[in-house]
């Protein structure tokens, strides 16, 4: 029951001390909700640049020509050790035969056609266009492949294909390092915001002790201030967040610039956000705090 008493008392008193302490409640608010905008903002760019370079290395493919002399049976066999492959970098994979490839380039210009209707034979090669489960080692599972018998070639963009998994790597990393570094940025603000505030109480806590008053139940209204402080300095960054993510998507309906960059749909993602910000501003609130009544006021 003490505990319980303590607690409440602990919550009422930080409610009071936030009311009471307006103008520094107001300045720990504001310096909260505009660094976790920042975070926000930091978030959603780099979740869309990992998915649109998740998206794009789907499009890195093996594009594999048989031998113009494999038999029906031998196709079959080489889609079997295909098949076998899918336990190690093989995703998936469509075949195209030659006869289906003469259809296409018929439709796609009179010209092909033409061409084509003229020869007695079709000279075009049966293909195979393999997706691959990680694109780190597309060149090794290209040279795998062109062992396979009844291969006539197999590319994958040689050059090309490295720089641009290359590039994809380096903006992932950067933009983590980011979202990291303005978590800090934030921690360290709010944190200091918060020490502000407790310091300019400092002989609120004197008096406190020097009534009797334990460490905890000096502690206790302070920790639940900084968690207040930071939950309602979340409020404004969610409701940024979650609206102005909203009408961005639908004002490009769910594409930037090109139908290549292709955003993430809102829900469930800019909820896990939001959450996230809250969660931010809670805890670096709450830290804050402690570190302030228990370093900086030396309890």
């Amino acid at each position: 029951m003490k505990a319980i008493r303590i607690l409440t008392r602990g919550i009422r008193d930080a409610f009071k001390s936030v009311i009471r302490n307006f103008s520094l409640s107001t300045a720990a608010i504001t310096c909260s909700s505009i660094t976790l905008i920042l975070v926000a903002t930091a978030m959603i760019i780099s979740y869309n640049v990992n998915n649109i370079t998740k998206d794009l290395e789907k499009e890195l493919s093996i594009v594999v020509y048989l031998k113009e002399e494999a038999t029906e049976e031998q196709i079959k066999d080489f889609k079997n050790r295909l098949e076998e492959m899918k336990n190690g970098n093989v995703l998936s994979y469509t075949y195209k035969s030659k006869e289906e490839w003469k259809l296409e380039m018929k439709n796609y210009s009179d010209t092909f056609s033409t061409a084509l209707d003229y020869l007695e034979t079709n000279p075009l090669l049966n293909s195979v266009t393999i997706i691959v489960k990680d694109v780190n080692h597309l060149k090794d599972t290209t040279e795998e492949i062109k062992k396979l018998d009844y291969v006539a070639s197999a590319d994958y963009g040689e050059g090309m294909a490295e720089n641009l998994v290359k590039a994809f790597d380096v903006l992932e990393k950067a933009t983590i390092v980011i979202v990291l570094a303005l978590v800090l940025v934030t921690a360290f603000l709010i944190g200091n915001t918060i020490r502000l505030t407790i310091f300019s109480r400092r002989n609120e806590i004197e008096i406190m002790r020097l009534v009797g008053a334990s460490n905890t139940s000096i502690r206790l209204p302070f920790l639940f201030e900084g968690l207040f402080l930071g939950i309602l300095g979340s409020i404004i960054p969610i409701l940024v967040t979650i609206y102005g993510y909203v009408l961005l998507y639908d004002h490009f309906n769910g594409y930037l610039f090109t139908h290549i960059i292709r955003l993430t749909e809102p829900f469930n993602f800019i909820i896990y956000i939001a959450l996230l910000l809250l969660a931010i501003g809670a805890v670096i609130g709450m830290l804050g705090s402690y570190r302030a009544v228990r370093k900086y006021l030396k309890i």
